[in-house]
């Protein structure tokens, strides 16, 4: 079976923090390690969160609405980040919230469009987003095995266009002890879909397990410094990280290709030297009958092997064979 091509999508989230630089700075990075698509997260504060909170008497201004409005990156902002990553050739998709940021992301005609773990029971997203026609990255976060099912019904029943469900643990950062993997076997044999990771722990080690179930698509946040202000930093990669996380992952998938035949020419070169093989003890006369004693088991490889010893005992010389000398059919009555 021909097995598909890893997709390493590094999550830049909201980390530019509504500057357009620091938008393609990240841009920059994703591209410098490597990954295949860069993903931001277009947020409109409106389509995501109440602008004031109600604390049981009063309304009170919600501090998360106004922060997300502070750090919101224009829709001229977006147009040019997109022509940027047009530009150095990494292609360009984002997480959505509500029907502007999708109808923005849209125009951008991306490879695919992110649902994340929070929007899993968002039907009505949902449905806006089968309707597009384009490949969906659903991330199953803070979900158990119905509610995916139920959102996978709600994409099926509206769109045929390609589905990606992303197994993710919702804990930031996630210790590698919580990652579940074995729910990645859940998901592939439940819906038939490719199944990828959305990776929050803080190393290559449960993505490289992942590749090794078959994961192809992958997810991991990134920024440019763990320190800044925002709300993805502290968990965030790295540049040398990320590139670190990339190659790591394409060795991984390399690792496990399948291979025309199980021996190679390069391993064979190794069991010459390293496999052991029958060989005279001593000088033997022709018409000696072998004892155990007469055989050496050593290295290198050589005409008859090992688990032919006890058929080589008894048998009588028809030649006269040299100590050391490897033993063959030909040297037997």
């Amino acid at each position: 079976m021909i097995r598909p091509p890893l997709h390493i999508i590094a999550e830049a989230g909201t980390n530019h923090g509504g500057e357009l630089d620091k938008a393609k700075k990240l841009v920059d990075i994703a591209s410098d390690a490597c990954a295949h698509s860069v993903k931001f997260q277009i947020i409109n504060p409106e389509g995501l969160y109440l602008r004031k909170l109600w604390d049981g008497e009063k309304l009170k201004d919600n501090e998360v609405f106004h922060l997300r409005e502070s750090q919101r990156l224009s829709d001229e902002g977006w147009k040019e980040c997109a022509a940027y990553c047009n530009e150095i050739g990494i292609s360009l998709s984002a997480s959505v919230f509500d029907s502007l940021s999708l109808d923005l992301l849209d125009s951008f005609d991306p490879p695919y469009i992110k649902i994340a773990s929070c929007d899993l029971n968002n039907h009505p997203l949902i449905e806006e987003v089968a309707e597009r026609g384009r490949t969906l990255i659903l991330s199953t976060g803070m979900s158990d095995l119905k509610d995916v099912e139920a959102s996978v019904k709600v994409f099926e029943k509206v769109g045929k266009a390609p589905l990606v469900l992303l197994h993710c643990v919702s804990i930031y950062p996630s210790p590698v002890e919580m990652m579940n993997l074995d729910f990645i076997d859940v998901l592939k044999s439940n819906f038939g879909v490719e199944v990828g990771l959305s990776d929050h722990s803080e190393s290559s080690l449960a993505a490289g397990i992942a590749v090794s179930k078959g994961v192809t698509w992958f997810e991991k946040h990134f920024t440019f410094d763990r320190g800044a202000e925002g709300f993805d930093h502290a968990y965030a990669m790295e540049p040398d990280m990320l590139a670190q996380y990339v190659t790591d992952l394409e060795n991984c998938y390399k690792a496990c290709l399948p291979k025309a035949v199980k021996l190679s020419e390069s391993e064979s070169s190794v069991r010459e030297r390293a496999r052991r093989s029958l060989y005279a003890a001593r000088d033997l006369k022709q018409g000696h009958t072998l004892s155990a004693d007469d055989i050496l088991i050593v290295r290198p490889e050589g005409p008859l092997a090992p688990g032919q010893f006890n058929e080589l005992v008894g048998q009588t010389l028809n030649r006269d064979i040299k100590g050391y000398q490897p033993f063959n059919n030909d040297d037997l009555k």
